[in-house]
């Protein structure tokens, strides 16, 4: 049961943190001026939530590093 509920609660952050990311957080990682249309932002949301723990340290570097 542990186990489930630790893969539970792996898929809600991962879910929060890819919407986040998709929604604000693009911008500060991508190249200034880099056009993301609704499609590819769509796309990118179920690899932001598995790979939730290297979007988030990518989104936090590119932050400190402006």
């Amino acid at each position: 049961m542990l186990v489930l509920d630790l893969l539970a609660l792996y898929a809600v952050a991962g879910a929060v943190t890819a919407i986040a990311f998709v929604t604000f957080g693009l911008a500060r990682v991508l190249p200034a001026g880099t056009p993301v249309t609704v499609g590819a932002r769509a796309l990118l949301i179920p690899g932001a939530a598995i790979l939730w723990p290297y979007v988030l340290l990518r989104w936090v570097k590119a932050r400190g590093a402006r």
